[in-house]
């Protein structure tokens, strides 16, 4: 399966998902594809932006911004939290 943003012809995007790109193809010419919006049939792909990978999606804890206290020690990438949870 693949998720495409999609576009209609009067600038509503919106996501789809399809089996494969040729999927895509054949239900666009079918007709088969409305804008949630506006139920326009007209649709292209939109833009999309690309799949990195980050350290966040790779497992590693994102940062935790809590003041209070953090949750993610002792592995926390904050710089000056503290390291021991019992302080």
């Amino acid at each position: 399966m693949i998720v495409f943003d999609l576009k209609c012809s009067k600038g509503h995007t919106f996501e789809e998902w399809f089996d494969s790109s040729a999927d895509f193809e054949a239900r666009t010419k079918a007709g088969e594809i409305a804008c949630p919006q506006c139920k326009d049939n007209h649709i292209a792909k939109a833009l999309m932006a690309p799949n990195l990978s980050t350290k966040a999606a790779s497992g590693a804890p994102p940062p935790c911004g809590d003041a209070g206290g953090c949750a993610n020690a002792p592995i926390c990438p904050m710089a000056g939290h503290s390291q021991d949870r019992r302080q």
